[in-house]
Parts: C-alpha cells; structure tokens; sequence
C-alpha cells in the first residue's frame, strides 16, 4: 500500500515538472514573436521594413530582365529625354540613356557591394573585438596594436590608390578592399563592451567551472551583447551604401560603365543638370535618403527586441 502510494506521488510529481516547463514555454515568446511584436507597436518601423525588402528585392529581380551592356550604349535620340515618356519612365541622361535602367542596376551594385561589405567588415569586426576584450593582456595590446597601425593609414588614399593600381577590378574586388579597412570601428566598440561583460559573475563562474573559452566568447557574452551588434551591424550597412556611393561618385567606385547610385549622382556636378536636367539625379539621391532612414528605424526596433529577448532571459 505504502509503496503504491509512493509510486503514485513520483509520478505526479513527474508530471507537475512537465506540466510547468510546458506552461513556461508557452508563458515565455520566442524571439521572432518579439521581433514581430515590436514591429507591429511602431508603424513606421512597419513600413521601413516593408520599403527595404520590397526594394531590394525589386532592384534584385529587376536587374536580372536589363541588358547592362545594351543599356549603357548611347542613343543619340534619347538625349535628355524628359521623365513619364514612354520608353523613359525617369528619363534619359546626356548619354540617351534610361534612368530608370540604370537605377535600378545601380541600386542592384551599390545594395550588393554594401551587404557584402556589413558581413565581412562586421563579421571579422566582431570576432576581433571578442578575442581582444576576453583574453585582455599581452594578446588585447597586440592586437590593439595592430588596430592602432590600421588606423593610421589614410583609409581613403589607400582605397584610392588600391583601386588605381589593381586591373579590370569589379564589385566583388571593391568589397574586398572595402573590407580590409571598414572593421576597425566595429572591433574597438565590441572589444570595449567585451571587457566590461568578461569581468562580470556569469563569465567568472564559467571559467571557474573549467568550459572552454571560445564557448564563453560565442555562447555566452556575444549573446550578451547582441542588442550592440545588431544596432552596429544596421547603422553600418546604411554608412556602407554611402561608401561605394562617395568613392564612385569621386571617380574612384565601380568602373564608369558599371552604374551605381554614386555614380548617378555625380551627374550633380554639372550646374546644368542640377537645375535642368535634374531627373538625371534625383532619384539616386532620394533613394539613399529613404533607405537610410528606414534602416535607422528598423535598427531600433531591433535592438529593443533584443534588449527585449535579454531581459526575459535573465528573467528565466
């Protein structure tokens, strides 16, 4: 009888566990259920979020129907043909070309040139800063030194004289010299927050319990600090559509026949353009400005869904 009764009591005690891990986990949102939550309490977050991905994935797609080669040749009878006209929907430029066209391919460039260069740059940024701050001694002032000789050097002389020097060079080649210079922000910022997360108790007790220190840099202070990353990585993309655009707008992007929103708007540099011509680069700039802003305003919503997921899991 005792034991039946024993028996009895284990099993709905078993029960009771499970019945109040499953009520958690219910109690308890996901992390997309945040995200969404936050973006359905701020409407105009709402509608930057739709306005990025419908247009890079218009600019995408689109891009793949033009005939770059085709589009850039000249047309004498296009010859800054005015916009709403049927074969030129923004336009024509000096050359007879299409606006339009080349807005969009532009858009394809300078989207693509500026993800590529947010996930390399903040990607090899983040690891920097982590490695840094956590093992702190001689390894930080080396790499710190390293930093140190990194930023010295004229960023944008450099780039300059990269691109003179290397042959036949492309988007892809551009991202790459990009890269080599753009982490340096991103690494001093995570390694400052890094030293701070790796004197905390959670790490300490971590490194008491013998785990293995590259577990404690990507499982439990990167998680930490996610809010930062995401913020950074978001406000480093927007300055990174403007990096390609102010090289090739100086003359020194994407090659002249290869459009890109730089080099559309260094049609401004003609008075005339300016004043009559103006469709031939307005619409570039009226670009950045809306896809700029609508990245701020997602990026803040991400971070208070992170700060958000990270005080329910300190709460847990």
């Amino acid at each position: 009888m005792a034991e039946n009764f024993e028996q009895h009591s284990d099993v709905s005690a078993a029960d009771l566990a499970r019945l109040t891990q499953e009520a958690q986990a219910e109690a308890t949102p996901s992390t997309a259920k945040i995200i969404w939550s936050e973006f359905k309490a701020d409407k105009p977050a709402m509608a930057a979020l739709f306005i990025i991905v419908g247009f890079i994935l218009f600019v995408m797609i689109g891009a793949l129907f033009i005939n770059t080669p085709k589009m850039m040749e000249t047309n004498i009878m296009g010859y800054f043909n005015q916009p709403f006209t049927p074969e030129y929907w923004l336009g024509a430029d000096s050359g007879g070309r299409s606006v339009a066209k080349q807005l969009i391919v532009g858009s394809r460039n300078s989207i693509g040139i500026a993800i590529g260069l947010t996930v390399i740059s903040s990607t090899f940024g983040i690891c920097w800063g982590l490695i840094s701050g956590y093992f702190n001694g001689y390894i930080d002032w080396g790499m710190q030194r390293v930093y140190d000789f990194m930023m010295m050097l004229p960023m944008t002389m450099m780039i300059i004289v990269l691109v003179t020097i290397i042959p036949h060079y492309n988007s892809v080649t551009l991202t790459l010299i990009f890269s080599i210079f753009y982490w340096e922000g991103t690494s001093r910022l995570i390694r400052s927050r890094t030293l701070a997360e790796s004197e905390k108790d959670y790490v300490s007790a971590s490194r008491t319990s013998g785990t293995n220190h590259w577990k404690i840099i990507f499982r439990e202070i990167m998680p930490n600090i996610s809010s930062l990353i995401i913020v950074d990585c978001t406000l480093s993309f927007a300055e990174n559509i403007g990096v390609e655009t102010g090289l090739s707008y100086l003359g020194f992007g994407l090659p002249s026949q290869t459009p890109s929103l730089g080099t559309m708007i260094a049609n401004a540099n003609d008075p005339n353009n300016i004043t009559q011509y103006w469709w031939t680069w307005l619409p570039a700039a009226l670009e950045i400005i809306i896809l700029c802003l609508s990245i701020s305003y997602v990026g803040q919503v991400l971070r208070r869904a992170a700060d958000a997921s990270q005080r329910q899991g300190a709460a847990d």
